[in-house]
């Protein structure tokens, strides 16, 4: 810790600031990652297309929120805006707890994020939003699906590792 006697309070609060910046630069990397993907793989899947794409589990989050809050959905037209509200207010509280843990507990940084990626991918994907009734459970989904939000999460957790690294060293110089 460059030799200087740090509090608790001062690695909590490095923890929060460089995992907000994390998860939301993370956030935008498996958004871009997921662009990409949706991009090189729509010709493919449009010949094999039989209905309407179901909606991201993130937009059936901020319905649902919306539901709660004001007693309607979400407007068509907002649901896009909406469901990356969602996908980064999650991502900047992901990348929180995470910083934090990594502040106290260095070993969560395993494999440069990847450990942190590979967590996220199981216990939201294939766990959280299936109990919740965001998507199906882990057992319905195809192979392709599954390899994508494992791909996606990677990307999420090596980018939030990235980044956080980065500010850290910048926050404790």
């Amino acid at each position: 810790m460059n030799g200087v006697d740090e509090t608790n309070a001062a690695r909590f609060v490095r923890g929060i600031v460089a995992g907000a910046v994390a998860g939301a630069a993370a956030s935008f990397a498996m958004d871009r990652f997921q662009a990409a993907w949706t991009a090189l793989t729509s010709s493919r899947d449009a010949d094999a297309d039989d209905g309407e794409p179901s909606q991201p589990a993130t937009v059936k989050a901020a319905d649902a929120v919306a539901k709660a809050v004001a007693g309607r959905p979400v407007p068509k037209p907002d649901e896009p805006l909406a469901g990356q509200a969602v996908h980064y207010a999650l991502g900047i509280g992901l990348g929180i707890a995470y910083a934090i843990a990594a502040e106290y507990r260095p070993a969560v940084t395993a494999g440069y994020g990847t450990a942190f990626g590979l967590g996220t991918a199981t216990v939201l994907d294939e766990a959280i939003v299936p109990a919740v009734g965001l998507g199906e459970a882990p057992w319905k989904s195809d192979v392709g699906t599954t390899f994508y939000g494992v791909a996606s999460h990677l990307v999420f957790g090596v980018a939030a590792e990235a980044v956080r690294r980065s500010l850290r060293a910048t926050l404790v110089a």
